[in-house]
């Protein structure tokens, strides 16, 4: 019964924060905007002036809800991978994803040089790398499914993941090497993660897919809990263990895939955010980490967006950067604590 007061109370606070956070990042960036001001445009509470209307709902506001569909698709690919494999270091693109993305783009960059000029021009445009992106992701988890068929073991499986993102990455090496500079710094651009590009059109069907991900993540809660134990007790209880690893790949494909065609590859939030939930937690219990991951994800991601947007500079941080120097110390300072503890 204390638990669940504990539990309360912790969600109470992170929904608390999270609205805090989602205002924040909208009031802050290249020009400061009152928060009274902020939660009158969002609520419709009473004029604001056009310029900061117009600010608010072309740009702040489609990037901060970019960023919590980030948070929350990237955080439950992580918690659902990590339980799935039992490793810690699992993260929502062990499955090669991000490498698929990555061979996809750099193909559609470094490579359309050698295609006619309006061909070029339409395979470099934003539409072309997002459909370059989709395509490289569904590649990679197109082969992952080929193999899973012939192994039964999920270990492996992860090795396969991982040996196909040696690979992807061995060629998009190849593609960097014969590239120009301008070719170069276009790539390392999208590999730096940006949430601020997208129309509303785009992010309509970002939260589609996030959505349709997370549905189909919650078929796999009680099968998470029974994976913790390990493959054999899984079955003991009945559960179809390959049904159930193919709808999870399915979730994560969908998860990472999508976020990753949109936004880029986002470094630390998806391996990091299911460790922090469940340090905070403290349970092992999948209905609650699934809510609790969800509400992290979102105000980690929120957050570091804030903090990449420096208020009053002219210029933004890479959010990869910040995702990273802002997670690492908070993960290891958790994981020491629970050691002390302990």
């Amino acid at each position: 019964m204390k638990k669940n007061a504990q539990h309360k109370i912790l969600f109470s606070s992170l929904l608390v924060g999270l609205a805090v956070v989602f205002i924040l990042n909208i009031s802050f960036g290249q020009v400061a905007i009152p928060i009274k001001e902020v939660a009158k445009s969002i609520f419709g509470f009473g004029d604001v002036k056009d310029t900061w209307e117009y600010i608010i709902i072309n740009f702040r506001l489609p990037k901060a809800i970019t960023a919590a569909l980030v948070g929350i698709g990237l955080s439950i690919s992580g918690l659902l991978m990590q339980t799935l494999f039992r490793n810690p270091l699992a993260g929502p693109y062990v499955l090669g994803l991000s490498s698929g993305s990555s061979l996809g783009v750099a193909f559609v960059i470094m490579g359309a040089s050698i295609l006619p000029g309006f061909l070029a021009e339409l395979f470099i445009s934003s539409l072309g790398i997002l459909f370059a992106s989709i395509l490289g992701s569904l590649f990679v988890l197109s082969l992952v499914f080929l193999v899973s068929k012939k192994l039964k073991d999920t270990l492996s499986i992860l090795i396969v993941g991982l040996m196909f993102s040696s690979f992807t990455g061995a060629i998009v090496s190849v593609l960097t090497y014969f590239s120009t500079a301008e070719q170069l710094q276009k790539f390392t651009f999208w590999s730096m993660g940006n949430l601020g590009n997208l129309s509303w059109i785009q992010i309509s069907i970002l939260s589609i897919s996030v959505a349709i991900g997370l549905f189909l993540s919650l078929f796999s809660i009680k099968s998470l809990d029974a994976f913790l134990l390990g493959e054999n007790y899984a079955k003991s209880l009945g559960i179809e263990i390959k049904k159930q690893r193919n709808l999870i790949f399915i979730a994560t494909g969908i998860l990472a895939g999508s976020i990753t065609a949109f936004v880029g590859p986002i470094a630390f939030v998806g391996l990091a955010v299911p460790h922090i939930s469940k340090l905070v937690f403290q349970t092992s219990n999948h209905k609650i980490l699934f809510l609790s991951t969800i509400l992290f994800g979102a105000l980690i991601m929120l957050l570091c967006d804030t903090i990449s947007q420096l208020p009053g500079l002219d210029f933004t941080l890479p959010i990869n950067a910040i995702t990273s120097i802002l997670g690492a110390p908070i993960v290891i300072w958790l994981l020491v604590r629970k050691r002390g503890i302990n």
